[in-house]
């Protein structure tokens, strides 16, 4: 028997559950590495994403169910529990490692070179116009070159500065929703907890009270019964059937004399 099983019917519940999860994340993983196509390969990652997701909601429902049987359980099964815990946290962290390669790798893939140095035909186009120039001419038409590319350096500066503001505002911003999201997803965790062992709670008193009606149903009909049995034995009391019930006295019978006061004795 297992020794979850044991211990917790929900606990055995919740770790079966997450044992399926886990079999799922190793297949989906060694699928994926057999997937080509970088489209195919993002929706795999995505469903594996959501997989690992459901297993850390169970994780936490099984460490506060442990944190609640906690006191009412010896030491060698809080730490038998505490280690299969601190197993689930581990294997769930070495999958988490290895999304973050292969989301990674599809980075790199999609990666492109931005900067193309200049085509062939431009360059023939620039040695024949520059033949056809005087000396002043190219200094000048340096200069203005160099002006050009100066600005457009200034430009590209200011460019990129403003990228870097842009993304650190929305770097701090997202880390602000992160944070918020974390926050509701551990709020949303504790309320399925919760309604877990209200269900659990209500579950519980809906047996008490079916308990409590067979016990007033039961109480009923010896009520009734012990009252037939009295209407009868009142109504026939020569009825030897029905054995005479304690502290209810028979109905007195009329007594005959031997003698009648009015006859005269000769």
């Amino acid at each position: 028997m297992d020794p979850i099983s044991a211990v917790s019917e929900e606990l055995a519940e919740i770790d079966g559950q997450i044992n399926d999860l886990f079999r799922a994340l190793s297949n989906g993983f060694q699928k994926l590495e057999k997937i080509k196509e970088a489209n195919r390969r993002s929706r795999q990652l995505e469903e594996l994403t959501e997989k690992m997701r459901e297993c850390k909601r169970l994780i936490k429902d099984f460490d506060r169910e442990v944190k609640d049987m906690e006191t009412r359980n010896d030491l060698n099964t809080n730490k038998m529990l505490n280690e299969r815990r601190q197993s689930m946290v581990k294997e769930l962290n070495s999958y988490v490692a290895l999304k973050k390669q292969v989301t990674a790798n599809l980075e790199n893939n999609k990666r492109i070179d931005l900067f193309d140095g200049p085509s062939e035909e431009n360059a023939e186009d620039n040695v024949l116009l520059a033949s056809s120039m005087t000396n002043q001419q190219l200094i000048d038409r340096g200069n203005k070159t160099m002006d050009e590319t100066d600005q457009a350096i200034e430009r590209g500066q200011k460019i990129v500065q403003d990228t870097i503001n842009v993304g650190t505002e929305t770097a701090a911003a997202l880390k602000a929703q992160t944070e918020q999201m974390s926050r509701i997803v551990n709020e949303l965790d504790s309320i399925h907890f919760s309604i877990k062992k209200a269900s659990k709670l209500v579950k519980e008193i809906g047996r008490q009270v079916a308990t409590d009606r067979c016990i007033m149903a039961l109480l009923v009909i010896i009520v009734i019964g012990v009252i037939a049995i009295i209407i009868v034995k009142l109504v026939n009391p020569n009825n030897k059937d029905i054995r005479d019930i304690p502290g209810l006295a028979p109905p007195a019978m009329t007594r005959r004399l031997l003698w009648d006061p009015r006859i005269e004795v000769n």
